[in-house]
């Protein structure tokens, strides 16, 4: 094996661990967006059962304009 194919085994070999760093970094913030979409979802579906106690046509002639 050259010189120069051994100095471009490295360089591949330290690109190719560049990209798995990369694709690391990405699947971690991918599992922290479901994380934080599955708690914005609860979240919601929390508030929304506290607005079952309000009586019906509530809110429905709210004048916004103003």
């Amino acid at each position: 094996m050259g010189v120069a194919a051994l100095a471009h085994a490295i360089m591949s070999s330290q690109g190719g661990l560049k990209q798995l760093s990369l694709a690391t970094s990405f699947e971690r913030m991918s599992a922290d967006h479901g994380a934080a979409i599955a708690n914005l979802v609860d979240s919601a579906q929390q508030n929304m059962k506290s607005l079952n106690n309000l009586p019906a046509g509530l809110g429905r002639n709210l004048n916004v304009s103003a």
